[in-house]
């Protein structure tokens, strides 16, 4: 593994780490959809919407999820590639 590759899943662990941010990418990936509104995810965390919207933002940074904006509320969703890789790192050769 090469430097950029470390520094990059080094950030990546680094967005997940989080309590609360690894509950909402569980929320998001358990929805019917794949997707989930910032609206429906404040109440399961206990979290006030700017909050929770800053952590989203933390993982839409660290590519682990994509954000669609849809009038006033955006729409998050799991960045499958961004686990793929994620998930090859970590398991055995």
């Amino acid at each position: 593994m090469g430097q950029d590759d470390a520094v990059e899943f080094a950030r990546l662990l680094k967005a997940v780490a989080d309590p609360t941010r690894l509950r909402l990418v569980s929320l998001v990936a358990a929805n019917v959809s794949n997707e989930a509104c910032v609206c429906d995810l404040t109440e399961p965390v206990g979290l006030g919407q700017p909050t929770v919207s800053h952590h989203l933002k933390i993982l839409v940074d660290a590519g682990v999820l994509d954000r669609e904006k849809r009038g006033v509320w955006s729409y998050y969703s799991i960045k499958a590639s961004t686990l793929e890789k994620l998930a090859a790192f970590l398991s055995p050769a």
